[in-house]
């Protein structure tokens, strides 16, 4: 066997074990014992040193050494480029940091949704205090003397910089606040009514994600406090959520964890437990569960669709066509969470949390202010207060679990959405015909033959530029708020 040969051999093992530790993840927050959760981030810190280990072998190097990328092809180039990255980033991260980390992050989620549950961000405070001390030791070992949140942004977003974020999320801001001004100012669509069962719920949402091509032999749908998507290849699972009173955040949740798990799903078999077998960045990851979600899930004419599935489903829902439906379900409102919010605002709760992150890992905010400055800035860009920690500062899972450089790759994939669906909606002309009707592949396979399928291929802008080509930037999704919320409100 070649040098080649035998460096894919040892990484396809130690992907599979990354999938096995990715596998705990999904069961401590769906089905894992609450008392488990001590010997839990004892087995996470295990496996993340066996991992750590494998990514800093000495036989990699070799190995990495011994080959010429001008003997490879593009996809053999690809590869050694994420193992070349994935091998010097992991060597300055001593392995009993990376085991630390391991363990208090597994930890401070079992601390973190107790403290959600009781509205405690003082009894949560330290246990963030030292998952930030952690990660700020981590960008400090990346960074080479650099800037350590760019190091930490660095894992979610490879190539991007906060610099390179504030010029484009500047951009963004000026437009949004003023078409939620516009709208504001408006009266609002009438909302759901009824008591919407939540078994109902579960049996509906699955049938929608097999609208959107997610393979249930090859995955799977339960409950969680924070939806999320996790594995890839033939075992990518999703949680949602439910609630008697808002069925839309069940069904939307599902619709936007589906869109993570299409990607990792239609990415290339032969890529599978390689460098190239994932989603290339979170940043891209976003983009195709927003698409799903928004573009596609709340357009006009999907909505059109829906209405029919929830009356069928709940009976009266206390709207009476499929035109205040639509409206219903794009429906700009006042509220605290991020993940329940319209897409006019949901941009502005990541720039909060994008700002308030640099300066925690900058040291410019102390973790026993976090509360007070997040209140705070809650109300100069909303216009109302926080009542309770579990709707301001506990609502998030991610700092717990140490993502710290992760928030702004959900407005990256916004925008990133946005420039897909430019581009979508000009190689499918009648894409609403279709969506009228509940028909979703020609929209899907066009996003999995430009996006998916090539998972780790290409560099995560590259990929957008190919996929639209343009270069991806703010304005296509900015447009298309502005027309279809002028369309909504009458503006």
């Amino acid at each position: 066997m070649s040098a080649f040969d035998d460096l894919m051999a040892f990484q396809r093992e130690t992907s599979a074990l990354g999938q096995i530790a990715g596998r705990l993840g999904w069961d401590q927050e769906t089905v894992m014992p609450r008392g488990a959760a001590n010997q839990r981030g004892e087995e996470m810190s295990a496996i993340e040193g066996v991992l750590h280990a494998r990514r800093t072998d000495p036989r990699v190097g070799d190995w990495l050494a011994a080959i010429s990328d001008s003997e490879l092809d593009a996809v053999g180039q690809a590869q050694m480029r994420h193992i070349r990255r994935t091998y010097d980033r992991t060597r300055k991260v001593p392995g009993r940091l990376a085991a630390e980390i391991a363990r208090a992050t597994s930890e401070a989620q079992g601390v973190w949704a107790e403290a959600r549950a009781n509205d405690d961000f003082a009894g949560f405070a330290p246990t963030l205090r030292k998952v930030l001390d952690l990660r700020r030791e981590e960008g400090e070992a990346l960074s080479d003397g650099g800037d350590i949140y760019d190091a930490l942004l660095d894992d979610y977003e490879p190539g991007a910089t906060a610099a390179s974020l504030e010029g484009m999320f500047g951009a963004l801001r000026p437009r949004l606040v003023d078409l939620r001004q516009r709208i504001l100012e408006k009266p609002q669509p009438a909302g759901l009514k009824g008591d919407f069962d939540e078994d109902a719920q579960m049996k509906l949402t699955r049938q929608i994600a097999a609208v959107y091509g997610y393979d249930m032999n090859r995955g799977r749908i339960d409950k969680a406090v924070h939806p999320f998507s996790s594995g890839s290849g033939d075992d990518v699972r999703i949680t949602t959520r439910t609630s008697r009173t808002d069925p839309f955040n069940c069904l939307y949740s599902t619709i936007h964890e589906v869109g993570h798990a299409c990607y990792e799903q239609a990415i290339a078999p032969d890529y599978r437990l390689t460098p190239l077998g994932e989603g290339v960045s979170m940043g891209v990851h976003e983009s195709q569960s927003r698409i799903y979600e928004n573009q596609l899930g709340r357009s006009r004419a999907f909505t059109g669709w829906l209405f029919g599935r929830m009356v069928e489903t709940f009976g009266d829902i206390g709207i009476a066509d499929a035109g205040a439906f639509h409206a219903a379900v794009n429906r700009v409102h006042n509220g605290f969470i991020r993940t329940e919010s319209d897409e006019v605002q949901y941009n502005l709760h990541v720039l909060m949390r994008f700002d308030l992150e640099r300066a925690l890992i900058s040291g410019a905010l102390d973790v026993q202010d976090l509360e007070m400055a997040w209140n705070a800035r809650f109300l100069a860009d909303f216009g109302f207060a926080v009542d309770l920690p579990s709707n301001g500062v506990l609502q998030d899972v991610h700092w717990s679990v140490g993502l710290f450089g992760y928030f702004p790759t959900y407005t990256l994939g916004n925008v990133y959405a946005g420039c897909l669906h430019a581009a979508l909606r000009a190689a499918v002309p009648d894409l609403d015909d279709q969506l009228s009707k509940g028909k979703l592949d020609e929209a899907t396979s066009w996003l999995g033959a430009k996006v998916q399928k090539s998972g780790g291929l290409l560099r995560p802008r590259d990929l957008i530029a190919d996929a639209c080509g343009f270069e991806p930037n703010e304005a296509p999704l900015l447009d298309y708020l502005d027309t279809k919320f002028n369309e909504i409100y009458g503006l």
